[in-house]
C-alpha cells in the first residue's frame, strides 16, 4: 500500500494478549483517521498445552529456547485465526509480548510477520514498538490513537476514557474534538497497574479454573484493606504518565494474598485492580465524561462495581455504545497498520512519552523479507 493513498481501505488486525486467552482477529474499514465500518471478527482459543508454552516463556528475551517455542505457537495460531478472512489491504500483527522493560529501552514480542505474510498472501505490518522505544518512548500502550477514533465514531462530545482490563490495565484519555490523535492534548495514555493477571494466576495456582467467571467468587469475599492500602501505596502510582508495566511487575501481590481464603484473595486482588485505576484519575487533564471498559475485565461484575466506586465516574462496557470489547485491541492494530503504511504517527508524547510523534514498523510482503 502506497503512502500516497488517502482513501479508506479494509484492514485486519490481530492481537494475542497477556491473559493468554487466544488470538483475536478483526477487520475494519478506515482511512487511518476515522473508522468507516466494521467487518469480520475471528478468534482462536489457545489449548491448554499452548497456553502452558506461553506462560513458560514469560520474561524471556530473544535467543531463549522457550521464546522460540512460544513464537511457533503464536505464529501458528495467528495463521489459523486469519485463514479465510476476506481480502484486506494490510494486516497489523502485534505478536505476543513476553517481556517489557521500558526503563531499559527494550521490549520483546515474538512472532515473525514475514512468515505470516507468506502464509496468508497479505502485506503484514509488525514490530510496532521498536521505533517508539528508539526515540525514548515506553513502547506502550499502542491503542490510544484507535480509542480516539472510537470516541469520534460513538459521537462523544468531550473527553472520555477507554480502559482496557487485560492482564495489565491501561487507559486512554482522549479528546475527540481534536483534529488528529497525535496533536498535543488529544490523547493521554498509561498503564494503570495490575488487572486480570493476578486474579487469573491465583485461580490457576489454586486449581480453581482459568478465571473468576463474572467475578462471582470475588463477590463472596472480603477485601483485606491492609493489603489494598500497601499495594496502592506503591510509589509507581505517583509517577506522572506516560508509563507502562510488564505483566508481572506486581507479582508480589500473589505472596501478599497467599494466606487469604480464595474468595477473600480474589476480592482483594479485584480491589487492587480497581484502586489502581482510581489512583490514575488525578493524572488526567480533565475528568472524563464516561469510562468505557474493554478487555476481559469488563465481564467481572465485582470488578466493574469496584471501578465505579474507585473512580467516581460512570463506568460501562464498550458494548453500551455499539463497540465490541472482544475485538477492540485487534481492531486497533488494523487501524495502526493503515497509519504506519501511510507514514502517519502511531504514538506521540502523550501516549508513550516518545520525544515526538512517531510511526514506523516493519513491513513484510508475501515472498519477501521484512522491509523497514
Amino acid at each position: 500500500m502506497s503512502k500516497k493513498e488517502k482513501g479508506p481501505v479494509w484492514a485486519a488486525g490481530a492481537m494475542s494478549g497477556t491473559s493468554f486467552d487466544g488470538v483475536d482477529v478483526a477487520v475494519i474499514e478506515t482511512d487511518g483517521l476515522d473508522i468507516l465500518d466494521f467487518g469480520d471478527i475471528h478468534e482462536v482459543i489457545y489449548c491448554d498445552e499452548d497456553r502452558d508454552v506461553l506462560r513458560a516463556a514469560m520474561g524471556a528475551w530473544p535467543g531463549a529456547a522457550r521464546a522460540d517455542a512460544a513464537a511457533l505457537v503464536v505464529e501458528n495460531a495467528h495463521i489459523a485465526a486469519m485463514a479465510g478472512l476476506p481480502d484486506v489491504a494490510v494486516l497489523g500483527f502485534h505478536g505476543q509480548t513476553l517481556a517489557h522493560d521500558p526503563d531499559g529501552g527494550r521490549t520483546h514480542q515474538v512472532g515473525d510477520g514475514a512468515r505470516l505474510a507468506t502464509a496468508l498472501g497479505c502485506e503484514v505490518i509488525w514490530d510496532f514498538r521498536s521505533a517508539d522505544m528508539e526515540m525514548g518512548g515506553q513502547g506502550a500502550p499502542l491503542a490510544p490513537f484507535y480509542h480516539w477514533a472510537c470516541a469520534r465514531w460513538v459521537g462523544a462530545e468531550g473527553p472520555v476514557v477507554f480502559l482496557n482490563l487485560g492482564g495489565v490495565g491501561n487507559l486512554s484519555w482522549v479528546d475527540p474534538t481534536m483534529d488528529a490523535p497525535e496533536l498535543l492534548g488529544a490523547c493521554l495514555a498509561f498503564d494503570t497497574g495490575p488487572a486480570n493477571a493476578p486474579m487469573d494466576d491465583l485461580m490457576a495456582a489454586r486449581g480453581l479454573g482459568r478465571f473468576d467467571s463474572d467475578g462471582a467468587l470475588a463477590a463472596r469475599g472480603q477485601v483485606d484493606l491492609g493489603i489494598l492500602e500497601r499495594a496502592l501505596g506503591d510509589p509507581w502510582f505517583d509517577l506522572a504518565p506516560p508509563k507502562s508495566l510488564d505483566r508481572d511487575a506486581f507479582a508480589g501481590l500473589q505472596d501478599a494474598v497467599a494466606g487469604l481464603a480464595d474468595a477473600d484473595a480474589l476480592a482483594t486482588l479485584a480491589a487492587c485492580a480497581a484502586g489502581a485505576v482510581g489512583r490514575g484519575i488525578p493524572h488526567l487533564p480533565r475528568r472524563p465524561e464516561r469510562i468505557f471498559v474493554t478487555g476481559g475485565g469488563r465481564r467481572n461484575k465485582t470488578l466493574m462495581a469496584m471501578l465505579a466506586e474507585a473512580t467516581s465516574c460512570p463506568v460501562s462496557p464498550v458494548e453500551e455504545v455499539g463497540l465490541n470489547g472482544d475485538a477492540l485491541e485487534a481492531q486497533a492494530f488494523a487501524y495502526l497498520a493503515v497509519r504506519a503504511s501511510r507514514g502517519l504517527p502511531t504514538s506521540a508524547p502523550g501516549t508513550t512519552g516518545v520525544a515526538a510523534p512517531v510511526g514506523g514498523a516493519r513491513r513484510s510482503r508475501p515472498g519477501t523479507r521484512a522491509l523497514s
